[in-house]
């Protein structure tokens, strides 16, 4: 669909319409290798290609943006008192035009870290978040306390059969719907803790990791409850002293993030 040029580098950071017209005096604005001096010109941004002074630009149809969110960090656009996911992208991902469309599919409580997927694509949230489409979230879970084997077989069989959990705060309980869980290996705990923050929320809870395999899992449901996870494994009598979303759908996290740093997707799958 075309749209004034004025309209469209406004919305990627370029300056006011005002801005605009001088800009189109004062440098090279080429579209489609040809010079323009109308800040009023009409173009499709989805095929059309500018470049100013020779940097093109991109018009953003559609953005994702995947985070490995750091603690500490809320999941929303602005915090009175915390510092917000939104706070840790680049000023060129701050433009008008994303600030009014850029948002989250689905959030992370302050103390989580991992995946977390930023999009202008509401109607791809929409598919994704939408109770009826059961799309599965894995999370790394470190307990507070280790289980026995004969009580992971229990928590296994609780967990795929739906297990009820408890209110908490002004939220009542629920039944969940059922969920999967898998013991981590010393190898897979290694890549589940790479650029994480973990050591400083197992000392917050005085929590110690002998045997992973024990205290370490994989935990994939198809629900986003207020704190589910925790009200979970509270549901069998553990505590959750660290917790990191691993995947969502198809998307899974890149390892390599660092804490708090993220990454523009070229294309997603669902």
């Amino acid at each position: 669909m075309a749209e004034r040029i004025d309209k469209l580098l406004a919305h990627e950071g370029y300056g006011s319409r005002k801005d605009i017209k001088k800009l189109l005096r004062s440098a090279t604005v080429l579209l489609n290798g040809k010079q323009i001096y109308d800040s009023s010109i009409q173009i499709n941004p989805a095929v059309d290609e500018v470049l100013v002074d020779g940097e093109l630009v991109d018009f953003h149809q559609n953005i994702f943006i995947m985070m490995n969110k750091i603690m500490h960090t809320v999941s929303s656009t602005k915090d009175g008192e915390h510092q917000t996911v939104f706070d840790l992208l680049d000023d060129k991902l701050r433009t008008p035009y994303l600030l009014e469309k850029l948002h989250l599919v689905g959030r992370l409580d302050m103390d989580t870290e991992g995946l977390l997927l930023f999009t202008t694509d509401g109607d791809f949230t929409h598919r994704v978040t939408s109770p009826k489409t059961h799309v599965d979230k894995t999370y790394f879970v470190i307990l507070e306390h280790a289980e026995t084997d004969e009580s992971k077989a229990q928590i296994e069989k609780l967990f795929a059969e739906g297990i009820e959990v408890g209110p908490e705060d002004n939220e009542a309980g629920f039944l969940c719907q059922p969920a999967r869980i898998k013991w981590c290996s010393q190898e897979e705990f290694d890549l589940y803790t790479t650029n994480s923050s973990y050591k400083e929320a197992l000392a917050r809870t005085q929590t110690v990791v002998q045997n992973c395999n024990l205290q370490a899992a994989l935990l994939t449901i198809t629900e986003g409850k207020y704190h589910q996870v925790k009200r979970m494994f509270k549901a069998v009598n553990n505590s959750v002293a660290y917790l990191k979303r691993i995947s969502m759908g198809k998307l899974t996290l890149d390892f390599n993030l660092k804490c708090g740093g993220y990454k523009i997707l070229p294309e997603i799958e669902e």
